[in-house]
């Protein structure tokens, strides 16, 4: 299809399908908020106070199961936390990272009702983020995209997210951050956190108060170093973030922007069963002379001289709201967002595989002395992304149905490269730096992605108390990859396998249909439901990644474009809701969810290994194939207990059964995955959250407790078992001249030093996985100032 054909056809779909939008609403009453800021503001304060005791985990009333934290328990669980990782305590989600902040992307994973993070939507303030990738190519992680203490709420809906979610990823659920709006009243904040592996996090916040006609800004800066805790390496880098809101009678305006620059020395995972009996398997940077008399290693766990990502980000939005009348209004969004960012490995020269590479561009050269004469190499990915696009929404109210029509367009430029640079021996480089002067251009891919996308629904309240949802999104995305450079012959593995040129492909669903109910049976109890179908779009990634453009010939890449199909869900959620005062001795209120989900996945996509090679540096040729389907069931059951006012237990307990439904092949091998386990997702999960709160005092104990995880397709190994605790405790200090309050928290992370695999990456190969290691006790210690 040609470029002009596909412009004019996604343009059909844009302006002649019905438009569309997101949330199936519970009332018309409801329907008729006029801003996501206003539908958390309202949610925050009806959520305050249950039973007289503080409601940890807010329950969306919707057709779809959906929960949220405010900002002040994500700051409690860890001041400065990643808010994926925050909301792990919630039923059906499984968090894991080796890094206490959950901040470390490289080994970081999610999983959700049996879906991985990749399969997920992400966005912040309605914007996206894209699906988390690991190797960036169309968004960036809650966590750069703003500092963690000006997150308001974070929600997630781990069955069917809303319609109107800017995302092409989701099959599975939605993960929603909203940022604070500026306080009406001027004031700034400074919060300092200390603690062990030489922690040193500051952020500071400057809020004007209103001013003008209803105007309003704050200004923020974050910076945070930490010592990873089993390398010499540190962690994090700087942040900043503005925001200004104008408030008038029919309109209301907002502008948001971030800057993030990092940089994340990384732990490499360990190779099991090689690797039983090793915990760790830290870099040796900053000790080279150690380095060099160890560059000769082999085998699976061979160690690096260091690994880091380096990532900066620019992203910015303004949005817009005009209330034409109490039953009609207009959301506008644009926005932007650059990113520069480099994957950076300096490894020994003689991996595995690492010596025919170099041969193609060096033949009969001493390699040696071609990368520097320290027997170390310095691979990178380095990444360039640039991507706008614009997000409108119309809502009408109309008697009984509450009417929400929209569409969102994203242009998205992304670039990847491999390249490969010398470690001199008299002048080596470190994880922190930019590498310059590269010695082998190995490959480059282009990516020009415009996605289209439109929603229609319908909320029609039937009777006071049941109402129906009705709706649809058309997902219409097409990607033109090139390929600028080309790997020479013979530097792949195998040495036949060649970076294919790629062409256009698109994924197309014109027609992904949306339906919902809720009934509310009493004052206290509801019962919801929702079924919908989502598709999910291709990665814009080349060689050794699961894409089109990863294929290692034209043959190859031309065949998929003709035969293969984008990854395709339809899930079925119901359930129970409740909230209830009671007077049952100390329990003076309860308020719970009970949900039954099942899930078919269709077309599932693999990168089938051609080959399998001892060094992951370089990674192994690859062929995209659908391997067929999966099915999913699954119960997620969550309750809060108040015990007066000063004390309450949540609980949250999930079941999941997600099942491969066929075999797959890798060349003449059949590969038998039918009725195995989807790997990285238990059947079990428990967690649960004791508070208490007294006064200007409080203290929380809380425990996250993960089931066994399939690690390998064909189900032979897997990772045990094992419960992580937390701590944290704080006061609040109030009449110290010229400081409102002086806040002082404590936090002690996995509090029994549980040693456990977290975040584990799944092979195809029986017999063998790799695992990252969960991160030991740590205590922390946090001065929060409001002046």
């Amino acid at each position: 299809m040609s470029s002009k054909s596909q412009r004019n056809r996604a343009l059909l779909f844009l302006f002649c399908s019905p438009l569309a939008v997101s949330m199936a609403l519970p009332s018309a009453k409801a329907a008729t908020a006029s801003t996501n800021s206003k539908k958390h503001t309202a949610a925050h304060k009806a959520a305050a106070v249950s039973g007289g005791s503080e409601q940890l985990v807010i329950t969306a009333k919707r057709t779809r199961s959906e929960q949220t934290l405010g900002r002040v328990q994500i700051q409690r669980i860890m001041p400065g936390i990643n808010p994926i990782k925050a909301l792990q305590i919630l039923p059906g989600v499984v968090f894991n990272n080796a890094d206490p902040w959950g901040n470390n992307e490289q080994n970081s994973s999610l999983y959700v009702h049996g879906f991985a993070k990749e399969q997920l939507g992400y966005t912040l303030d309605g914007i996206p983020l894209g699906d988390q990738a690991y190797g960036n190519y169309n968004g960036l992680s809650p966590q750069r995209a703003s500092i963690s203490e000006n997150i308001g709420s974070a929600s997630i809906a781990t069955g069917a997210g809303g319609l109107g979610t800017a995302s092409t990823s989701n099959l599975g659920g939605t993960l929603e951050f909203t940022t604070q709006d500026p306080l009406r009243k001027r004031g700034a904040q400074i919060e300092q956190v200390f603690g062990s592996w030489s922690t040193f996090r500051t952020f500071a916040r400057l809020d004007t108060g209103e001013f003008g006609n209803g105007n309003s800004a704050y200004v923020s800066f974050a910076r945070q170093d930490a010592r990873a805790w089993d390398f010499a390496g540190h962690q994090g880098g700087y942040q900043v973030n503005a925001k200004f809101v104008h408030h008038s009678a029919h309109d209301h305006f907002s502008a948001f922007f971030d800057w993030s620059q990092k940089v994340e020395p990384n732990e490499d995972s360990v190779t099991l069963p090689q690797g039983y009996g090793t915990y760790v398997r830290p870099f040796m940077y900053p000790d080279f002379n150690y380095a060099k008399a160890n560059s000769n290693a082999v085998g699976l766990n061979y160690r690096n001289y260091y690994s880091a990502a380096q990532r900066e980000d620019f992203l910015a939005y303004s949005k817009w709201t005009h209330d034409f009348s109490a039953n009609l209004h207009w959301d506008n969004s644009i926005y932007y967002h650059h990113d520069l960012g480099e994957g950076v490995v300096a490894g020994p020269i003689s991996a595995a595989g690492l010596p025919t590479l170099f041969a193609a561009y060096f033949p009969g050269q001493d390699l040696n002395t071609v990368f520097g004469g320290s027997g170390y190499a310095t691979r990178t990915t380095e990444y360039w992304d640039n991507r706008g696009g614009l997000i409108s929404t119309l809502r009408y109210h109309l008697g009984k149905h509450s009417i929400e029509v929209g569409g969102w367009y994203e242009r998205n430029n992304n670039t990847q490269a491999r390249r490969w640079y010398p470690l001199d021996a008299n002048n080596p480089t470190t994880p922190y730096e930019r590498q310059q002067n590269a010695l082998i251009d190995q490959y480059t891919n282009n990516f020009y992605t415009n996605t289209f996308v439109t929603h229609l629904q319908d909320n029609w309240q039937v009777s006071k108390n049941f109402s129906l949802t009705a709706g649809f999104k058309s997902e219409l995305v097409y990607t033109n990859g090139t390929l600028p450079v080309a790997a020479k012959a013979g530097s792949l593995s195998p040495s036949y396998a060649v970076t294919a040129p790629g062409g256009t492909i698109a994924a197309e669903r014109p027609f992904l249909p949306s339906f919902g109910a809720v009934w509310n049976i009493t004052p206290n109890e509801q019962w919801f439901a929702t079924i919908q179908e989502n598709m999910r779009s291709f990665q814009d990634a080349g060689y050794g990644n699961a894409t089109p453009w990863g294929a290692t010939s034209q043959a190859a890449f031309e065949d998929f474009k003709k035969n293969g199909k984008p990854e395709t869900s339809w899930t079925y959620e119901t359930g129970l809701r409740e909230h209830r005062q009671i007077h049952l001795g100390p329990l003076t209120s309860i308020e719970g969810q009970l949900s039954y989900y099942h899930v078919h996945f269709s077309n599932r996509l693999l990168a089938v290994a051609t080959t399998q090679t001892l060094s992951s540096i370089i990674g192994s040729a690859t062929t995209l194939a659908n391997v067929g389907s999966v099915t999913t069931d699954g119960m997620d059951f969550s309750f809060t207990s108040h015990f007066g006012e000063h004390f309450s237990l949540y609980n949250g307990l999930s079941y999941n059964k997600s099942t491969y439904n066929d075999n797959y092949s890798t060349g003449t091998t059949v590969v038998h995955t039918a009725g195995k386990n989807v790997v990285g997702m238990p059947a079990w999960s428990e967690k649960f959250v004791f508070s208490t709160n007294w006064g200007n005092a409080y203290g929380q104990f809380i425990g996250v407790v993960t089931g066994k995880r399939y690690a390998t397709y064909t189900n032979d190994m897997y990772a045990a078992p094992f419960a992580q605790f937390d701590m944290n405790a704080g006061y609040t200090f109030h009449g110290i001249p010229h400081i409102a309050a002086l806040r002082v928290q404590g936090n002690i992370t996995n509090l029994t030093n549980t040693h456990a695999w977290s975040t584990i990456n799944a092979t195809q190969t029986s017999g063998q996985f790799s695992a990252f290691p969960v991160a030991p006790r740590s205590f922390f210690l946090t001065l929060n100032a409001t002046l």
